[in-house]
């Protein structure tokens, strides 16, 4: 069984604002990936903006980012 009773003293507020610290720094290094490696494979000419993980990525850190703003 796990034991949380460490966590008894940080606040609502507190644990919003860590996590969404960490969504700021997992967006970072998303933006750290150099577009050769997500286009490795993929002829220069048939790439595509849809197709630039990074978008979706950030994306769904933004949608998530909002989300938990909000709540």
């Amino acid at each position: 069984m796990l034991n949380f009773n460490w966590l008894q003293n940080v606040s609502a507020e507190q644990a919003k604002i860590i996590f969404l610290i960490l969504f700021g720094i997992i967006a970072v290094l998303v933006l750290s990936i150099s577009n050769e490696y997500i286009f490795e494979g993929i002829a220069k000419e048939d790439r595509r903006w849809y197709m630039n993980l990074k978008i979706w990525a950030l994306l769904v850190l933004g949608s998530l980012f909002y989300t938990y703003y909000i709540f």
